[in-house]
């Protein structure tokens, strides 16, 4: 793996990077793509091509939902995960968390190894039998185990907290089958909401042979105000020459405040819950004018960039989700059709608007590096975010 930063602009200017492995090559800061079992949920592989390449080929996936169905030694034989899901030319990120439906147990944890509830039920994860998955599937980047806590706990278990992730990373890059995993290590950083424990993590995991740093404990009880300082105390302690990536934040303000602080790749499940939900993501104010009347935001999500297509306005509405929108489904489809296959519980309602929102939504970080790159992502961030509060407060009037 190599790592090129190729612009930056200070504090609060975020930063734009070349994140490359092998033949493929990918700026930062990215998406990855949150997968089940290394396939988006509704996206099967031969539409994935319909995506913007290479911003789509990063996926994210938990080897705890191998626990179950295929075998450790069945993935290993056939030449790791790549093999499995016929990917060989897409980046496979690993996290020891199932992102989707669960949260790590605090209280269950102990110095022996991580608690996770896995499909097949609360397991514990040592770290010698998670470096035994990883060396099975074989994924280009991988996170150490990490002690995740909210950020109510006591001080005395966010400190134990921090003391059994830094260990456990030593015992997973010093474990005889780190060298067979082929990928580059991400070290765990945790800490919770407190500053003096973010910054002693980070300081002792920059000390490490590792290739970049997974920050791990965010959107667990902190406040968006917390965030700031946060997030300096852990990256004022990195090399900057190394790739970040933070578990967490996943609406888009926290996005733009997750680049602000220089992180380069962020995990998330925004997609799929707005897909989950029916919702497609409009990012474009001319969206809400060209349906006219403001009594007509109620079709929208209070924040105003999104539409939720099992309304009744949309069943007879023959205009694509978005006009200026070149994704699959914009192309072929219109919003009454997809009304249509929402209202009678279709699979392919699902499929068709996850297309559009992953496509939408890697085009929002198109937009962060260009604004990076521009100089501009102060004011970018500022008129988004703006935006995003004019419409709540537009809706909360209307409503």
């Amino acid at each position: 793996m190599k790592f090129t930063v190729r612009a930056a602009w200070g504090s609060g200017g975020g930063r734009v990077g070349v994140l490359q492995l092998g033949s493929c090559s990918v700026e930062t800061p990215a998406l990855l793509l949150n997968t089940r079992k290394g396939l988006p949920v509704f996206i099967s592989p031969d539409l994935l091509s319909s995506l913007p390449t290479p911003d789509s080929y990063l996926l994210q996936f938990s080897p705890l939902h191998f626990l179950e169905g295929i075998s450790m030694e069945t993935i290993s034989a056939m030449g790791g995960l790549h093999n499995v899901v016929g990917l060989k030319d897409h980046i496979f990120f690993a996290l020891p968390r199932d992102s989707i439906t669960s949260l790590p147990d605090y209280q269950s944890s102990n110095k022996m190894g991580a608690s996770f509830e896995t499909p097949s039920g609360r397991r514990l994860m040592k770290p010698v039998q998670y470096m035994e998955m990883i060396s099975s599937v074989k994924p280009n980047m991988w996170t150490t185990l990490a002690d995740e806590v909210p950020a109510w706990v006591s001080e005395k278990r966010n400190r134990a907290s921090v003391d059994r992730t830094i260990r456990w990373l030593d015992d997973c890059i010093m474990s005889n089958l780190a060298t067979l995993t082929g990928g580059a290590c991400f070290g765990s950083i945790v800490g919770g909401s407190n500053v003096e424990e973010r910054k002693r993590c980070a300081q002792e995991i920059a000390k490490r042979n590792v290739a970049g740093f997974c920050i791990s404990g965010f959107g667990l009880g902190e406040s968006l105000e917390e965030r700031p300082a946060l997030l300096k105390a852990i990256t004022v302690n990195l090399p900057e020459e190394k790739p970040r990536q933070i578990c967490g934040l996943e609406l888009p303000e926290e996005v733009l405040q997750g680049v602000a602080a220089g992180i380069d790749l962020f995990d998330s499940t925004y997609i799929y819950h707005l897909t989950l939900g029916g919702f497609a993501l409009a990012f474009s104010s001319q969206n809400i004018l060209r349906h006219g009347s403001v009594d007509q935001h109620t079709d929208y999500d209070s924040d105003g960039t999104k539409i939720n297509l099992k309304a009744t306005i949309y069943r007879k509405d023959m205009s694509p989700i978005l006009e200026n929108c070149n994704c699959y489904t914009c192309q072929n489809h219109t919003k009454a059709y997809l009304n249509h296959l929402f209202n009678v519980h279709e699979m392919l309602a699902q499929i068709l608007l996850e297309i559009h929102n992953t496509h939408h939504y890697l085009g929002f970080f198109r937009s962060i590096r260009e604004a990076i790159k521009d100089g501009k992502f102060d004011h970018f961030r500022k008129t988004f975010v703006e935006s995003r509060r004019n419409h709540i407060f537009a809706a909360a009037l209307n409503s």
